[in-house]
């Protein structure tokens, strides 16, 4: 056998294997979106990637988060959640895991990780803000966040679009595309309403 016809096979073995692996780089027909960065856009769900987003949490709150007294949705109780923070949420039927007075804020900023800048995440809180103190803090205030909604959240500098004082919940509920989320953080009071 010719030296030609020995490394044919060879050759074309090659060629095959990188015809193989530049065809799978190159599908992006269901790829997995928790491998995509955020383009989170605007506080609601209209052009927004929530992929980096964690969904669920360790129940932990801030330390200095002090527990409503009265809030309008006990823990334990069950309400309808009426915000799309992420795909499934909306409809969703949410079970109350902790209920929270504080101040809620939008925000806008570029994550630590390089991803693109997110524009009026929601929802960080008061005790969430590095050195924020206890008075609200107004718009346009620069803050550094010490939460880790997101990837690339925690660490970052970002600047405040609102602010609210109201009760946020921690939740557990089931999407609407069947995804189990525990601990969600967070919901404000506006964004439930009562099971029928």
């Amino acid at each position: 056998m010719s030296a030609k016809k020995r490394w044919k096979p060879i050759i074309l073995g090659v060629l095959a294997s990188l015809i193989f692996i530049l065809g799978a780089c190159g599908n992006t027909d269901g790829a997995n979106p928790e491998s995509t960065p955020s383009k989170e856009t605007s506080g609601s769900m209209d052009g927004m990637d929530h992929g980096s987003m964690n969904h669920s949490g360790s129940g932990e709150v801030p330390e200095g988060l002090k527990a409503a007294e009265n809030p309008t949705y006990p823990v334990g109780t069950q309400a309808l959640i009426e915000t799309d923070h992420m795909p499934g949420m909306k409809g969703a039927k949410a079970t109350i895991v902790g209920a929270y007075d504080t101040t809620v804020y939008t925000i806008s900023y570029t994550p630590t990780n390089g991803g693109p800048e997110v524009k009026n995440h929601k929802w960080v809180i008061q005790e969430e803000l590095k050195d924020a103190g206890k008075e609200p803090l107004q718009p346009g205030t620069e803050v550094v966040v010490n939460a880790d909604h997101m990837e690339g959240m925690e660490g970052a500098t970002a600047v405040i679009d609102s602010a609210e004082q109201t009760t946020v919940y921690m939740v557990d509920f089931t999407s609407t595309t069947g995804e189990e989320v525990k601990n969600h953080k967070w919901v404000t009071e506006s964004e439930l309403s009562p099971v029928q």
